[in-house]
């Protein structure tokens, strides 16, 4: 290049300045490229000298001809919004194809981003975001409204869940927007809970009038037998869940099972208090769980921890109305039940049923070991320490000698106000509680509507450490002497045999 620039220097005659070096009269490389010739570029002539450069601006390049595709010009290209794929978020058509093609794109992306943006409301039917091929770290950002449908053509014979989110490595569901369930048209169908919570049958009233009002709505059409949970993530990693709000789900409102590595905080769940069966959180088969900073309000279990959940922490929780953070039911048709390594801790709890809860089936196997309830403040509770080995959600369940094993299970500053009955712990006759610890009490009654009763313990043994109020004379000695070394080994060897004792299975 070096030499043809020297040649055409020597041959120019005239004072025009020299042309500048090849590079500075490159085409840009945002131009647009000429088209070639169909006999191929033209060759250089070594006779004339290259052009001198023109003087005006060049021209700006040509617009594009054809509009980019989703997602719209101005997003980064990890972020699909629901908007660009067709949904109209109007709240009357049906938005899910639109949601499922933004799922689509966003799978094969990493560290994408759904938009699904506020002011608009988004009726989508039910849908299941899945993996396992979609790459890692998605993002689902909810500022605006996702509603159910209210028709029961939209749900078939039933299905279990509405918004599914399966089989994926770092999950994020995040923002300010609401998943509502508008379940008052499944709540309808069966005005009262199909199944009775045990602890209901404490609750005698004084009045004779108090009855029960079934919940009652204007929607009309017959809704399935099987209701769903509103959000559900199945053999997932690294879930998390922040900021949104879920309500009035037709059942369970948030499900976590098969998943490791899941974090819930600074959520909102509510729900009428006379909801049936409206479980707020409910852990199954899972570990390495973190819920805190959340206001759970339900007709059911504010939390519900069932079998093969170990590694959960639950801390600076609001729970009420509801049924309290419960340890079960486990053990239900001789099925095996472990649960292990639970904290439950800096807990408010208001107008609940329960406060915090064990309730195993009889003729389960397995074991609940490894249980902290501590600094768990209860204002107008029922009954705010609880252990049910007898737990039947029929009218009447058949008596069984196998059992969940429980042990090591600690109670510890639980203060407040109870209306009912303050302790209540009912163990197994085969299978008594072993290692239950008991400190720093201090529970006042609330005549309200029922009948009081003083605490009650039944085949349970532990200790307790003052100040304990009121009095929980109830509780047998730990020491081994007053549990028969027979018992003892039983105790150990079923818990073995269910497969729980050193390890989950």
């Amino acid at each position: 290049m070096g030499k043809n620039h020297g040649s055409s220097h020597h041959r120019t005659k005239h004072k025009a300045p020299p042309p500048p070096p090849p590079p500075s009269i490159a085409p840009s490389p945002n131009a647009p490229l000429p088209s070639p010739s169909p006999e191929g570029p033209p060759a250089p002539s070594p006779e004339t000298p290259p052009p001198a450069p023109s003087i005006e601006a060049p021209p700006p390049p040509p617009a594009p001809k054809h509009k980019p595709p989703p997602p719209a010009p101005g997003l980064p290209s990890n972020v699909f919004d629901v908007l660009d794929f067709g949904a109209k978020g109007d709240g009357t058509s049906d938005d899910a194809k639109a949601f499922q093609a933004a799922w689509a794109a966003a799978c094969k992306v990493e560290a994408s981003k759904i938009m699904v943006p506020s002011e608009y409301t988004f009726l989508v039917g039910p849908i299941s975001f899945s993996g396992p091929n979609c790459q890692p770290n998605i993002i689902f950002q909810l500022d605006g409204i996702i509603i159910a449908p209210t028709s029961s053509k939209a749900w078939g014979s039933g299905l279990l869940k509405w918004l599914e989110f399966t089989k994926l490595r770092g999950i994020t569901i995040q923002g300010s927007g609401t998943i509502e369930g508008r379940g008052a048209v499944w709540w309808q169908e069966s005005p009262y809970s199909d199944t009775t919570d045990n602890e209901s049958k404490h609750l005698i009233s004084l009045n004779d009038n108090i009855e029960a009002s079934p919940i009652s709505n204007s929607l009309d059409g017959k809704m399935p037998r099987i209701r769903p949970t509103a959000l559900r993530f199945y053999g997932s990693f690294n879930v998390t869940v922040t900021g949104i709000t879920i309500q009035n789900s037709p059942q369970c409102h948030l499900k976590f099972d098969n998943c490791i590595g899941v974090s819930v905080f600074n959520i909102s769940i509510s729900s009428p208090g006379d909801s049936p069966n409206t479980d707020g959180i409910h852990l199954q088969n899972s570990r390495d769980v973190l819920i805190r900073s959340s206001n759970l309000a339900c007709g059911d279990d504010c939390v519900s921890i069932q079998t093969g959940c170990t590694n959960v922490y639950i801390h600076n929780v609001n729970c009420g109305p509801g049924h309290g953070i419960s340890i079960g039911g486990l053990g239900k048709d001789k099925t095996k039940a472990c649960v292990s390594n639970i904290t439950v801790r800096d807990i408010s709890m208001h107008n609940t049923m329960t406060g915090v809860r064990i309730k195993t089936w009889q003729g389960g196997s397995g074991s609940v070991q490894g249980i902290l309830f501590s600094n768990i403040q209860v204002s107008e509770v029922k009954i705010p320490i609880v252990i049910d080995q007898y737990y039947c959600d029929h009218d009447k369940c058949k008596n069984q000698t196998s059992a969940v094993a429980l042990s090591e299970i600690t109670y510890e500053k639980i203060k407040g106000t109870y209306t009912v009955q303050p302790v209540y712990l009912a163990c197994s006759d085969s299978l008594p509680c072993a290692d239950v610890t008991v400190t720093d009490i201090k529970l006042n009654p609330i005549q309200e509507h029922y009948r009081m009763y003083d605490a009650f313990c039944w085949q349970t043994f532990g200790e307790l450490n003052s100040p304990i109020e009121p009095p929980i004379d109830c509780l047998q000695d730990a020491q081994m002497g007053r549990w028969s070394s027979c018992q003892y080994a039983y105790w150990l060897s079923t818990a073995q045999m269910g497969g729980c004792l050193g390890g989950q299975t």
